[in-house]
C-alpha cells in the first residue's frame, strides 16, 4: 500500500514554487499495543462522548469546540471559524531563513517527516530547492500547519528528497530546571579517569545494533502466557549509592577494559520484513506467518484462540 500523505501543498523559495507532499518519517505501528477490558467479562472498554452534567451520548455532529474562560464558561468555536482564520502556510511552506544546523537547540526537535515532490510536475523546482539548501550547507527554515496548529519546520537535504523537522515555539520549552544543582569542583584526576572511560567505550552511532529490549520482554511474555506457561517475575537491578567516587571511576576503568577485551562483535538487531510482531507465536491451528504466506489458503475453516 503506497504510504499516505499527511499534508500537500507547495514549497517556495522566493519565486521558485514546487507542489510537495510530506510523509512521516517514523511509525509506532509495530509497537506490542494493549486494549482496556473488563475483568469480570473479558470484554474491551468501549469509551463514549457523554454529557458531563446529564451523562447522556453526544453524537459527533453536535460537538464543537470550546476555550475555557471560568469554570463551566467557554467560548465556542466553530469549524467555519477556525477555518477563516487559516494561514498561508495552511497550503504553502514559504522557506524564509537559512542557517546552521548547530544553531538549532536540540530541545526545540519534535518529529521528523519526509518531503518529496507531489506528482508528475515540479521536480526540476524541488531539485533547484534542494541543491541549494545542500551547496550552502544549511538548514532551511519555513512554516507548515499541521494537526490545526502552525508549526516551524527545518528542512534538510537527504538522498534525493527532504526531510523536514517540527519545530516547537521558545514557549513550548521549558527553562530553569538546572537552578538547584549544587556547583560542585572536579578534580583533574576525576576527569582524566573519566576520559578514560569514554575512550575505551568510544564507537560509532549504528541504530541497526540496537534492540528494543522492553518490546522482546514483552513478546516474550505474550508467548509464555499463550502457552500456558507461569511467569515468574525477574529480579529487578538495584542501584547503589556511590560512596568513593575515586573508587568507583577507578573500578570502571578497569570493568570498562575487561569488557573491551571480551567484547564480541555487536549482535545486529533482527531484521524482519513484517515487523516486530512476526516474532509473536502463531495462533493455535495457523500456520506461521512467513509459511502461510507462502501457501494457498485451502478453505478449511480455522477455529480462533481464545
Amino acid at each position: 500500500m503506497a504510504p499516505r500523505a499527511n499534508w500537500k501543498g507547495f514549497l517556495r523559495l522566493s519565486l521558485v514554487t514546487c507542489p510537495v507532499a510530506l510523509y512521516p518519517a517514523t511509525s509506532e505501528s509495530e509497537k506490542i499495543s494493549f486494549n482496556q477490558l473488563n475483568r469480570q467479562t473479558g470484554h474491551r472498554i468501549k469509551y463514549l462522548k457523554v454529557d458531563a452534567d446529564t451523562g447522556d451520548e453526544v453524537p459527533n455532529e453536535d460537538i464543537v469546540k470550546g476555550y475555557q474562560i471560568e469554570k463551566d464558561q467557554f467560548i465556542e468555536v466553530t469549524k467555519e471559524e477556525l477555518e477563516e482564520v487559516a494561514l498561508e502556510s495552511t497550503r504553502t511552506i514559504e522557506i524564509d531563513e537559512f542557517v546552521d544546523k548547530s544553531d538549532i537547540d536540540p530541545r526545540y526537535l519534535i518529529r521528523p517527516y519526509y518531503l518529496r515532490p507531489d506528482g508528475k510536475v515540479g521536480h526540476d523546482a524541488f531539485a533547484v530547492i534542494r541543491e541549494t539548501i545542500r551547496e550552502m550547507n544549511k538548514v532551511a527554515i519555513g512554516r507548515v500547519v499541521l494537526t490545526s496548529r502552525e508549526h516551524i519546520i527545518a528542512l534538510e537535504p537527504m538522498d534525493k528528497g527532504l526531510v523536514g523537522t517540527l519545530l516547537r515555539y521558545p514557549y513550548e520549552v521549558e527553562q530553569e530546571y538546572f537552578d538547584e544543582i549544587q556547583d560542585v569542583k572536579v578534580t583533574k584526576d576525576m576527569l582524566d579517569l573519566a576520559r578514560h572511560i569514554v575512550n575505551q567505550k568510544a564507537g560509532r552511532f549504528e541504530p541497526e545494533k540496537f534492540e528494543d529490549q522492553y518490546e522482546s520482554a514483552l513478546i516474550e511474555l505474550i508467548n509464555q502466557k499463550r502457552a500456558g506457561k507461569t511467569i515468574t517475575p525477574k529480579e529487578r537491578p538495584r542501584g547503589e549509592n556511590v560512596v568513593d567516587l575515586m573508587d568507583a571511576l577507578r573500578k570502571s576503568v578497569g570493568g570498562a577494559a575487561a569488557e573491551t577485551r571480551a567484547e564480541k562483535p555487536a549482535k545486529k538487531a533482527k531484521k524482519r520484513a513484517a515487523g516486530q510482531k512476526e516474532m509473536l507465536m502463531p495462533i493455535e491451528g495457523k500456520k506461521p506467518v512467513k509459511e502461510a504466506t507462502a501457501k494457498k489458503p485451502t478453505g478449511r475453516s480455522q477455529r480462533k484462540s481464545a
